[in-house]
């Protein structure tokens, strides 16, 4: 995809019409409570729109048009070529918006053009479009048996689910989670981030534009108290997929141990070694790795290298390679398409990352800290350090070094 300049970007974002309302049972509406919240663009402070703060009354209305779609088959009982057919509408709409999608998902999250258009957008259409594809390609089976027995597997959609999202990948974990869901045949519950709901909602519109029934695809938007907690605990939603801290995950299992044991799938935390011995080769692509590893999407995944041990024979090579590298990583306006890293998601995480730069560690890069935004930090550690133990989720990388292979271990 070419990319356009920051100018032509700053013109699409100012001639966006951003969505406000939950989306239940086919159409937009307001919170019961009639309550909002404000979304802000990180990167300047500023006011997006007042978006619909949702609550257990919103949820329960969403699960009851969630289980009426699937018990009378709307979607659940559609033949798999038909929810293919559907699916594949929704990716080639998204690929119609694919620049406008960007742009929302940069004004919103604080994340790089640069990355929303050649990374995140496309990855969550192709994921859409591999789990339309794959609806009618899975075979279910049939066991061996004696001649007058016959044992079958059946895969069947588990019934309504609810999907609570991330901040750091608001498009892409959408995906990775309505994809499989909708494709199995399910109702679904989207709870996005309080951070990023804008990009969930547009999807949803562009869902029933691409022709998804009504109360298959719901997005309930507000706080985990007020919405991620209810979804928890539903006694009529059969499983839930969360992505986020390993704190709140806990929570979801003892949500669902006090309801109705429905199936929970977690993906939470990290933090990340990459290690490095003194027999390494190639190590410019090695620091390449690393210091991508570390930076990209700000360093807001639970994947990065946020730790690098290296071996204290190779570690003065390889750290002026790293930091050359890191030099790489221009900070600054997330809508200027040469920019690498942008604004953290919001000020209490501004706050929580710049809390790991305070006084202590030897700083190799960066340090710095202002309205938002965090330069790409490289600091050299102790063992027992904060920034070694604790999972940072922004731009730093801690060093240690180590004698031996075993102490790295």
């Amino acid at each position: 995809m070419t990319l356009l300049t920051t100018e032509e970007y700053k013109a699409i974002a100012a001639s966006l019409d951003l969505p406000r309302n939950a989306y239940i049972d086919g159409s937009f509406r307001p919170a019961i409570s009639g309550k909002t919240f404000s979304s802000a663009n990180p990167a300047t402070g500023e006011a997006l729109a007042e978006i619909a703060a949702c609550d257990a009354e919103d949820v329960d209305l969403a699960v009851a048009k969630a289980r009426e779609a699937f018990e009378d088959g709307r979607w659940s009982r559609l033949h798999p070529a038909e929810r293919k057919a559907v699916l594949l509408r929704l990716a080639t709409l998204m690929e119609r918006n694919a620049r406008e999608l960007a742009v929302m998902e940069s004004l919103d999250s604080g994340k790089t053009i640069f990355d929303c258009e050649t990374v995140d957008v496309p990855e969550t259409i192709n994921c859409l479009t591999w789990h339309a594809e794959l609806i009618d390609k899975i075979y279910d089976q049939v066991s061996p048996a004696s001649d007058n027995h016959i044992a079958m597997v059946v895969r069947e959609p588990v019934g309504v689910v609810g999907l609570v999202l991330p901040w750091n990948f608001p498009l892409l974990m959408l995906a990775w989670k309505i994809g499989p869901a909708l494709a199995a045949g399910c109702s679904v519950i989207v709870k996005p981030a309080l951070e990023t709901s804008l990009t969930a909602l547009r999807v949803a519109e562009l869902a029933m534009e691409a022709g998804l029934p009504a109360g298959v695809l719901n997005v309930v938007p507000g706080g985990g108290a007020e919405v991620g907690e209810p979804i928890g605990r539903h006694m009529d939603i059969d499983a839930v997929s969360f992505t986020g801290s390993t704190a709140t995950g806990r929570r979801f299992l003892r949500y669902a141990s006090e309801s109705n044991l429905k199936e929970v799938t977690l993906e939470m935390g990290g933090k990340n070694p990459a290690v490095v011995l003194d027999d390494a080769e190639n190590l410019d692509r090695v620091a390449a790795h690393i210091v991508n590893g570390a930076f990209w999407n700000m360093g807001e995944n639970c994947s990065a290298s946020s730790r690098l041990i290296v071996q204290k024979g190779v570690k003065e090579e390889l750290l002026s390679r790293v930091l050359a590298h890191a030099r790489e990583w221009p900070m600054g306006d997330p809508l200027d398409p040469v920019n690498r890293v942008g604004a953290l998601v919001s000020k209490a995480h501004f706050d929580k990352v710049s809390s790991y730069l305070s006084k202590g560690p030897k700083v190799l890069l960066g340090g710095k800290a202002d309205k938002g935004f965090v330069e790409p930090t490289i600091l050299e550690v102790a063992r027992d350090a904060k920034q070694a133990r604790e999972e940072i989720f922004g731009p730093v990388l801690s060093v240690l070094t180590v004698e031996t292979f075993d102490e790295a271990i």
